[in-house]
């Protein structure tokens, strides 16, 4: 079995229900204690958020990329980035690092058409809603991505920040995000919604609101992670 490494802390409750994902995930079938090798490097959050902020690709890149080469360093086999805003970077990220990883958009991509959906809707901060590296990914297989309006992409971007990553969990603001996804069946009838932030799977679990399937990244994620630990 491969030995798995996790770049946490983006932010630290995604953190915490990879590994709870992971485990769960091994547990399917099974009642031995037969676990896999993690390791997880959790980052600096707000040297990467900054990086971001002040469009430092470059310095972001090589700052994620040197803490997965600290994963491999540690005896790590391939890896997995715990959160969808990195992947923003993610050519540049694995050009720089020693081991393979695991790409959350391209994972998310293949259960998207596994499902036959066609038109997804996409929530995340707001450098993923604003990014193009969804959309470019899952034209491949003729899916469409929409992104909330731009004041609903700041609004979402500021609950993120300020509530779901410091591991606060409100009904109101569940609520309010709900009412943004009525507000894009409505107007780009979409079939889906991408959960595109690792905090959004802790708010919302089930697969299915308001009649559309919710695609929960990190699980997504997670199976392949599993998958590619007992892959030769």
């Amino acid at each position: 079995m491969k030995t798995i490494g996790i770049l946490g802390g983006l932010g630290p409750e995604a953190t915490i229900d990879y590994y709870k994902e992971i485990i769960d995930e091994f547990n399917q079938g099974s009642t031995n204690l037969n676990y896999p090798e993690i390791l997880i490097y959790s980052v600096n959050m707000a040297k990467f958020i900054g990086m971001l902020e002040q469009a430092d690709y470059h310095g972001a890149s090589r700052y994620l990329a040197g803490c997965i080469n600290k994963l491999a360093e540690a005896g790590a086999d391939f890896a997995a980035m715990s959160a969808n805003t990195p992947h923003l970077l993610f050519s540049e990220i694995q050009d720089q690092t020693t081991i393979p990883l695991i790409s959350i958009v391209e994972t998310c991509k293949n259960r998207a058409k596994e499902l036959g959906l066609k038109r997804c809707g996409l929530f995340g901060t707001k450098f993923t809603m604003k990014s193009s590296f969804f959309s470019e990914s899952f034209a491949h297989e003729h899916i469409e991505i929409f992104t909330p309006e731009p004041r609903m992409i700041e609004r979402i971007h500021l609950l993120l920040f300020s509530e779901l990553e410091l591991g606060i969990f409100k009904e109101e603001t569940r609520a309010e995000l709900l009412s943004i996804v009525c507000k894009m069946i409505n107007d780009f009838e979409i079939d889906s919604l991408i959960l595109g932030c690792t905090e959004f799977p802790i708010m919302f679990p089930e697969e299915y609101y308001l009649n559309i399937p919710f695609l929960n990244t990190t699980r997504i994620h997670v199976r392949e992670i599993v998958k590619q630990s007992f892959d030769n």
